[in-house]
């Protein structure tokens, strides 16, 4: 199948899926970021935002009329404090795909665009400052559109707002990350914490739930969602407003088990329109 058939495609059922969510009262999406695949590379020579700027202000429209909160996450290859030069030229061009897509959606900057600090590579505190350079650097339509979300192996929450203050990029807290990997803080405060990094141009804070996978490694994410973890997780932070991404690995099915436990808390649809 050509690219262009494929991306045609995808936008298809990414609005296909908008829909299925919006009957069902899911409204936070995270947008895949093979949307358009290798958009990025030099591989890609087709003139894709041209091409398809008529079907993605369709899905933009789409969007804001039902009050749907929209997210990406590059992969992991996308990493901005690499002391690799080609890595970090490739990440840009990457950050960059990513805020055409939802630029061309006319969203505003509560749709967000989620990356790590990054690895440590020898000297975390080297590889900190890095990040924080090469964030500089980044073309304000990017800066924009950024949160950093903590890591399960090296970057904590607080070195997350050892960034934010050097830089004023909000931070997105991981509850499974934060769970294995921590200073200390419960995950109410953390994220009670976190929350003072989001200004009203960014949105409501975001945060990602899941819970660990049983029976296998630690960072596995759980296959379905767990019930009783997800209402004592609501519970623990019942003064705190933020938006739940939950990243189970059955989607969907996890999402339609939730809801109605979200439905309880008036923080997630009482005046809000999403969940």
């Amino acid at each position: 199948m050509r690219l262009i058939d494929t991306a045609g495609n995808n936008l298809d059922c990414l609005l296909q899926m908008l829909r299925f969510n919006v009957d069902h009262d899911i409204l936070f999406f995270r947008i895949t970021s093979d949307l358009i695949p290798f958009a990025s590379h030099p591989i890609c020579r087709f003139d894709w935002l041209t091409y398809f700027g008529d079907k993605l202000a369709e899905i933009g429209a789409y969007v804001r009329a039902h009050h749907i909160r929209i997210s990406m996450h590059p992969g992991q290859f996308a990493i901005l404090n690499s002391p690799v030069d080609d890595i970090v030229e490739n990440t840009v061009k990457e950050l960059k795909y990513h805020v055409e897509i939802l630029d061309a959606m006319g969203l505003d900057t509560t749709a967000k665009i989620q990356i790590h600090v990054g690895g440590a590579y020898g000297n975390k505190e080297e590889s900190i400052w890095r990040f924080v350079e090469r964030y500089d650097k980044l073309d304000e339509a990017i800066k924009r559109r950024l949160v950093l979300e903590n890591d399960e192996r090296t970057y904590t929450v607080s070195d997350c707002l050892r960034v934010y203050t050097e830089t004023g990029v909000p931070i997105l807290v991981d509850v499974l990350h934060h769970e294995l990997n921590n200073s200390g803080e419960s995950i109410a405060q953390a994220i009670t914490h976190l929350s003072k990094s989001w200004e009203d141009k960014d949105g409501i804070p975001m945060v990602d739930y899941s819970c660990r996978k049983a029976g296998r490694s630690k960072i596995s994410h759980a296959d379905s969602i767990d019930l009783t973890h997800f209402e004592r997780f609501l519970t623990e932070t019942r003064a705190i407003d933020f938006d739940i991404m939950l990243e189970i690995k059955d989607k969907e099915a996890s999402a339609l088990k939730a809801v109605p436990v979200a439905r309880k808390d008036q923080r997630f649809f009482t005046g809000r329109e999403r969940c």
